[in-house]
């Protein structure tokens, strides 16, 4: 599991990005089990996920309406597979707006490159 934290800060908001290999929905699940283990993550606003598996798309928006989808399009374009990738978000008291899709779109990539070889 590898855990970036405090990436991005907007308004107050902070963001956190996570992931690691995963194949099922019932992984996810003990994935999000395990980050939840850390008292920082379980009270985190949301931790959205999208995953990748060979039975198709998975993704839980946890409150943040459309972060999941968003997720999953950019695990697509780059055809991840059996990899989760949560973005957390910890409220900062002011609406984003539509920042918060620019925001999860950031998180992943910043994600995306740590992986990178």
């Amino acid at each position: 599991m590898l855990v970036l934290e405090n990436i991005i800060t907007d308004r107050g908001s902070k963001y956190a990005v996570s992931g690691g290999p995963c194949n099922s929905a019932d992984d996810a699940r003990d994935f999000i089990a395990t980050l939840k283990r850390r008292k920082k993550f379980a009270k985190a606003t949301h931790n959205t996920w999208g995953l990748l598996t060979d039975d198709g798309p998975i993704k839980n928006d946890d409150g943040e309406a459309g972060a999941g989808m968003v997720i999953l399009r950019m695990l697509e374009r780059d055809d991840i597979q059996n990899h989760i990738i949560v973005v957390t978000r910890w409220y900062g008291g002011k609406p984003l707006g539509g920042d918060r899709f620019r925001h999860v779109q950031e998180a992943v990539r910043i994600y995306l490159e740590r992986q990178s070889p």
